[in-house]
């Protein structure tokens, strides 16, 4: 029993500090995404997964996750147009979607939002057709690479995230 004292403890504790809305940071290849309430960092498993943000909304049976991948060396990942048909192509048929550009510091974002019926599934495994998904995916620059961070769920959910996700995304340029 007094082993699961510890524990208990500390969830509740940050749990405590995610409801009061604290802002929350994650590092990620030298850049600070700074997150609040719903967002909470939760462990990231999986190669390539730098961080990982989750955040329960109503309209999703689970939380949604916004994946932040990081990989090495320059180039890393592919470039723009590669990450953008590859996202796009995880739609059966090609789905609604636009694409923007925002301004980072020196650089600017890739912004991409799709929605339709998203093939959800590991790149190389079986999928599971969602239909009536969005996804928002965002190339950030960082150096000799990129970040890219990925957002998926229902369509109903990822609406109510919109503008949190891209606050996120924008954090480590803002001053």
């Amino acid at each position: 029993m007094k082993y699961l004292l510890i524990p208990t403890l500390i969830a509740l504790i940050s749990l405590t500090s995610v409801v009061r809305g604290e802002e929350g940071k994650l590092e990620v290849n030298g850049l600070t995404f700074k997150f609040a309430t719903p967002w909470a960092e939760i462990q990231s498993t999986g190669m390539f997964r730098a961080g990982t943000l989750a955040a329960k909304v109503e309209g999703a049976e689970k939380p949604v996750e916004a994946v932040f991948y990081s990989f090495p060396g320059p180039g890393g990942g592919g470039d723009t147009e590669a990450n953008v048909k590859r996202w796009l192509g995880q739609f059966t048929p090609a789905p609604e979607s636009k694409r923007e550009e925002l301004d980072a510091g020196s650089g600017k974002i890739t912004l991409v939002t799709a929605t339709g019926t998203y093939n959800d599934g590991p790149p190389m495994g079986a999928k599971t057709p969602r239909e009536n998904y969005t996804l928002i995916a965002a190339i950030v620059p960082a150096g000799e690479s990129n970040i890219f961070v990925k957002l998926t769920g229902p369509k109903e959910a990822i609406a109510k995230l919109a503008e949190e996700f891209k606050k996120i995304i924008l954090s480590p340029f803002k001053k």
